[in-house]
């Protein structure tokens, strides 16, 4: 385990001391996340934070493979270097598009050769933990290898709209990933711990929580497509490597369910961002537009849209991914009927704190209380007279500049009329 976390911290590090650095590098190529009509940030932002992402990760890889420990299952396999392969030639790509803006076609065909490159250097769904089945056919593999990682590479890409909404929910959901292997390598080689799929989650996971400080809200830099497009190929291709690793043959009749988790924990890794992209595509054919066609309606606009704050929007997606990702991986260790109380137990919790915390419900809840009138020092009504203060703006607008109003009539008043100072709404930091 120390020398998982070992791992983990080199990727920490090395990202969050690189990301200053890409930011820098943003701003001199103008690699500038513009201000759209689908964006919640009101100022142009610099992205690129994929490039620090993938040094991260490859530092993070190139120390595992210097440990002993780790040594044997880096060059035995070429594995890991398929990975890290893949992951940076999605990161170019995504770095050409945070640069030029490519379309949509142009990415679709370089996820298909990232995927293709990393299936062509043994990263390939051949079995599935489940009867015994293999997929006989080699171009049927590699077929659904390419399948598997664009779909997951674009899931993540979607779900990339607010400040530290991808980086998070990959952070949680790789965490509960790396448990899972974790434990799945205590109990396929006894005394021997090292995996490949567990050093790379690893490594994943310290990249997240290194670029985390500088993406969170007020977000300093963006990951850009290099970023949530390498996120996304990693954990697929992490998925791939551990899901060949269970023998159906081992799994006895008690055990059918936790045999199904190899491919139920990346689904509920994913699950969010899955679900989000499924809701767009299904909305945007139906509406005869292009599927990679952007719009405000993704489940953190949703958010945002009922009156969460920027932030509690983000900590509500945390909270959801947290309760699948987790429910998934204690399939592994507890029965499926103890599973299933908790999940739900779990799943009634965040619906009720998600729930609670609609600030129309909030509001209405102090609005009912309203203070006597003849409290002491209570505040006197307001004059129908006196224009009311203008609402600070939306997080999804640009806000315009306030001019001062020239048309209010002061309420009349027993002593000498005092002019109050002009206040400015409170703005909160662009995304």
């Amino acid at each position: 385990m120390r020398v998982y976390l070992l791992v983990m911290l080199t990727a920490a590090a090395v990202t969050f001391l690189l990301t200053p650095v890409v930011r820098r590098l943003a701003q001199v190529t103008r690699a500038l996340t513009p201000v759209r009509a689908r964006d919640v940030h009101t100022v142009p932002v610099p992205r690129l934070g994929g490039v620090a992402m993938l040094a991260g990760l490859a530092v993070a890889m190139l120390v595992a493979s210097r440990v002993p420990f780790l040594g044997a299952v880096f060059y035995d396999t070429s594995t890991a270097w398929a990975i890290l392969g893949g992951a940076t030639m999605v990161c170019l790509l995504g770095v050409a598009d945070d640069v030029w803006d490519l379309d949509w076609m142009t990415k679709l065909v370089g996820q298909v050769l990232a995927a293709g490159l990393m299936a062509w250097q043994g990263v390939q769904l051949i079995t599935f933990p489940v009867f015994g089945l293999t997929i006989g056919s080699s171009r049927l593999s590699l077929f659904a290898t390419i399948l598997v990682v664009v779909v997951a590479i674009n899931a993540v890409n979607f779900v990339d709209g607010l400040d530290g909404l991808a980086a998070g929910m990959i952070a949680i959901g790789g965490g509960a990933f790396f448990v899972y292997t974790y434990l799945l390598t205590r109990e396929a080689q006894p005394g021997n711990y090292a995996n490949v799929a567990t050093a790379v989650i690893a490594a994943l996971v310290g990249v997240c929580v290194g670029f985390l400080p500088h993406n969170f809200n007020p977000a300093k830099i963006f990951m850009g497509d290099s970023g949530s497009m390498l996120l996304g190929l990693v954990v697929a291709a992490a998925a791939i490597v551990v899901t060949g690793q269970i023998d159906p043959a081992t799994v006895s009749t008690g055990q059918v369910l936790p045999a199904y988790v190899p491919i139920l924990l990346p689904v509920a890794v994913l699950l969010m961002p899955l679900l989000d992209m499924t809701l767009a595509v299904l909305r945007r054919v139906r509406a005869g537009q292009s599927p990679f066609q952007p719009d405000r309606m993704h489940l953190h606009h949703r958010l945002l849209a009922l009156g969460h704050s920027h932030r509690r929007a983000v900590l509500i997606m945390y909270l959801w991914t947290t309760v699948f990702a987790f429910s998934a991986v204690a399939l592994a260790v507890y029965s499926p009927t103890e599973v299933a109380v908790g999940a739900a137990v779990a799943i009634v919790a965040a619906a009720v704190v998600t729930y609670n915390q609609l600030p129309g419900l909030r509001h209405h809840g102090e609005a009912a209380e309203p203070a006597p009138p003849d409290a002491v020092g209570a505040a006197p009504a307001a004059s129908p007279h006196v224009v009311p203060a203008p609402s600070a703006p939306s997080h999804d607008a640009v806000p315009a500049p306030s001019a001062p109003s020239h048309g209010a009539v002061p309420a009349p008043s027993a002593a000498p009329p005092r002019t109050p100072r002009p206040t400015t709404p409170h703005e909160e930091p662009s995304r």
